[in-house]
């Protein structure tokens, strides 16, 4: 995946997260005078509050970006590890494209060990 217009790029699941409690707070049904608006908010915080994204951070997120330079990841392989953190190597591999060929046994070590610190504290 390509960003070709960097006004128009993807949320995090973490940004997504903060943009809905944001739009919870706010009383939505009287203010807009949309209910479907709350309806939205309101299933996709419930699921949003079962992924890890409840408890990441804006600075966890830029760590990570930091921590995972070295691997020589593409923009939507971080997206994805943020959105949905591995927890194993099989987990690496469905994220990473050719991860066989791209990491050594003791980068995905490395790597888990690095999402573990920094995503899903």
């Amino acid at each position: 995946m390509e960003i070709r217009n960097h006004l128009f790029s993807p949320l995090t699941n973490f940004e997504t997260y903060q943009i809905m409690t944001a739009l919870k707070t706010k009383d939505t049904k009287k203010k807009f005078g949309l209910r479907n608006l709350a309806t939205i908010c309101y299933e996709t915080l419930q699921y949003l509050e079962e992924t890890p994204c409840k408890f990441q951070s804006k600075d966890k997120i830029v760590e990570f970006r930091e921590a995972v330079k070295k691997f020589n990841l593409t923009n939507s392989e971080c997206f994805m590890m943020a959105n949905d953190p591995p927890t194993n190597p099989l987990h690496i591999q469905l994220l990473v494209e050719d991860s066989e060929e791209r990491l050594t046994e003791e980068q995905v070590a490395e790597l888990l060990k690095i999402v573990e610190k920094t995503l899903l504290v």
